[in-house]
């Protein structure tokens, strides 16, 4: 079980990809104070858990009502996963400097960009190919092991800043766009593969 865990937890942390979440995190709270950071951060790390969580639970009820199969939406899925993680490894911004004075909280902080319709697509097929109530509990707990951990590198946004500065956030953000493109190929040849069995 511990293997199977920091397997899916590792997963979900590639999926959110924390350290792009931070460059973007750190561009949209420029006026914030450090004690304003930290309280959104764990506002974010609420937000990706509670979102993640229901996507992963109602993945099966989804796909009953609208008759698609779970290999059409890993093929579907992991292309759109694909085109977001392009954009990350390719260093495209994805947040606009007239954001600052809104709640970002939600919109774009957690959704789209921690939890992007690539991510919400792999929560969904995952959800609907776990039927085992234990394989459910260990999904779960490794979504709130990885967004609490999306919520500790954003509390410490400033320390990060002042470590790996601007240059440093944005290598570290395209090297999370490749890993997070291997993911979505991955995730487009299993449903391939089994499509072509099917």
């Amino acid at each position: 079980m511990h293997s199977e865990l920091f397997s899916l937890y590792l997963k979900m942390l590639v999926l959110y990809s924390p350290f792009f979440v931070l460059s973007c995190f750190i561009s949209l709270t420029r006026g914030y104070t450090v004690k304003e950071r930290k309280k959104l951060a764990w506002k974010v790390a609420l937000g990706v858990v509670i979102a993640s969580v229901l996507l992963y639970l109602f993945g099966r009820s989804i796909f009953t009502v609208f008759g698609i199969t779970i290999d059409a939406f890993r093929i579907g899925a992991g292309s759109v996963l694909f085109i977001s993680a392009l954009g990350m490894a390719q260093g495209k911004s994805v947040v606009q400097s007239d954001n600052v004075q809104q709640d970002v909280t939600i919109v774009p902080l957690t959704i789209p960009l921690t939890v992007g319709p690539g991510t919400i697509g792999a929560m969904l097929v995952m959800g609907a190919g776990q039927v085992d109530w234990a394989e459910k509990l260990t999904a779960v707990l490794a979504i709130a092991l990885a967004s609490l951990t999306v919520g500790v590198v954003l509390y410490l946004s400033d320390r990060f800043e002042r470590l790996l500065g601007e240059q440093g956030l944005q290598i570290v953000s395209r090297l999370m766009g490749l890993f997070v493109c291997a993911l979505a190929a991955q995730i487009i040849f299993t449903g391939v593969k089994n499509y072509m069995i099917g």
